[in-house]
């Protein structure tokens, strides 16, 4: 059995012509294959509810069957537990998988197995040496059908071969600072059930985090905030595409919660790391929290009295000023997503949290009686380029609704992000409550 982990990137047909051209490409020669795979399950998916990919692979002459654990990623990047042999295309031989519970279920399965989807693109690989690792970098075009219907594939994975996971944080982030590359949780083998299952994406909700008493504190608080930052992740695409309200409340829990948990874990977390993502994170949770409000009072507060009061015009113009301002929230979000330094804040703040370790001796029983440390300031580039942003129509973030998990005792740093953004606007003077 081989770990497998990449970390996967997206990026639009237009970057991925320019990508061969950059500099820490440009001397490296590449390896060009075609990769056909098809992915294998039983007719109730049972292999995907167990998080389970198999697929036979043709790459060239060979065919390969592979078996990956599909473990949950954060942050672009996932560690998988991998068996791959060669291996004679619709013939099932799961002698490799050295799991004995996993080879007995798979055996089990065989005669029910059948094709879900296929995977057909071209892969052009580099070998980089960067830091004191090797890292393969494979720029995926092409496309996954199933049933008829296709999507495309444009991707980037970069697959640590050797040496050590902060380099592959380091590497990626040298290719932003020219390349539009935004990290990606979505697995081909997900995005191929998706297809399948024809299931329209819908808000994500959080699972709970994976935590037992053998943590340490800091191995706890990873769990946490790898667990809130995939919640988020999962709804970008309805932050940007859709205007269903949850996928912004979803959005400003998955924030809430990671903010909560910096907060309740700072004893045990390095100073530096406290004091850039305490307050960077802020800027895009007050957006979200402004949004989230509208959508309240719209969906909520607003219904009773249109009802009571149904001839009233004030009421109406109300409605009107509301789904306005509303518009200008979720506007203001999807601009400061927009941004260049919103992928490299996902980068920066999961290598971040990968590199913590266990600085300061102490249990988790006795955490919450500890002291917090002082935190020095330090900006992070997303700070840098919000310097001085605030929410389209509130004046602090300090009215927050009644789940809010955090005390904001002051207004949030300001943000202008750019020209493009609203211009600050008195709040209106309602709590969710």
């Amino acid at each position: 059995m081989a770990t497998e982990i990449e970390l996967k990137l997206q990026l639009s047909p237009k970057t991925a012509k320019a990508l061969p051209g950059h500099p820490l490409l440009a001397e490296i020669s590449s390896q060009k294959i075609r990769l056909l795979n098809t992915y294998f399950d039983t007719p109730e998916l049972g292999l995907h509810a167990k998080r389970i990919a198999m697929r036979f692979r043709e790459k060239g002459w060979q065919w390969l069957l592979t078996v990956k654990s599909a473990e949950p990623a954060s942050g672009g990047l996932a560690m998988r537990n991998e068996w791959e042999c060669p291996a004679t295309p619709g013939v099932f031989n799961f002698d490799h998988v050295d799991n004995l519970d996993l080879q007995r279920y798979l055996n089990e399965v065989t005669p029910e197995l059948e094709p879900i989807f296929t995977t057909d693109f071209r892969r052009q690989i580099w070998h980089v040496p960067f830091g004191e690792s090797l890292i393969e970098l494979a720029l995926d075009r092409g496309k996954i059908e199933s049933r008829g219907k296709s999507t495309p594939i444009c991707e980037i994975e970069l697959e640590l071969l050797s040496g050590h996971v902060a380099d592959i944080f380091a590497l990626t982030r040298q290719l932003q600072e020219s390349l539009d590359l935004h990290p990606a949780i979505a697995s081909k083998a997900e995005r191929g059930y998706n297809l399948f299952s024809g299931t329209p994406l819908a808000p994500f909700r959080s699972k709970p985090s994976p935590l037992s008493a053998e943590l340490s504190p800091v191995e706890a608080f990873r769990s946490i905030a790898l667990s809130c930052l995939e919640h988020f992740q999962r709804n970008e695409h309805g932050l940007r595409d859709s205007e269903d309200p949850e996928y912004v409340h979803q959005a400003r829990v998955a924030l809430r919660r990671l903010r909560s948990a910096i907060k309740l874990f700072t004893p045990v977390l390095p100073n530096d790391f406290v004091a850039a993502y305490g307050e960077t994170w802020k800027t895009l949770a007050c957006a979200l929290g402004d949004a989230r409000n509208w959508d309240v009072f719209l969906d909520e507060t607003l219904p009773p009295i249109r009802a009571a009061f149904p001839k009233e015009p004030d009421v109406t113009r109300l409605k009107r000023e509301g789904l306005r301002r509303a518009r200008r929230a979720c506007k203001a979000v999807t601009t400061l997503m927009a941004l260049t330094e919103y992928p490299k804040l996902i980068t920066e703040f999961t290598a971040a949290v990968f590199a913590l370790n266990d600085m300061v001796p102490i249990s988790l029983a006795n955490l919450s009686s500890t002291n917090s440390l002082t935190m020095p300031a330090k900006r992070t580039s997303w700070q840098a380029a919000t310097p001085n942003w605030k929410p389209p129509n509130a004046t602090k973030c300090a009215s927050v609704s009644r789940n809010s998990a955090i005390p904001w005792n002051s207004s949030p740093p300001s943000f202008p992000v750019n020209a493009s953004l609203p211009t600050c606007e008195p709040s209106t003077s309602f709590r969710m409550n």
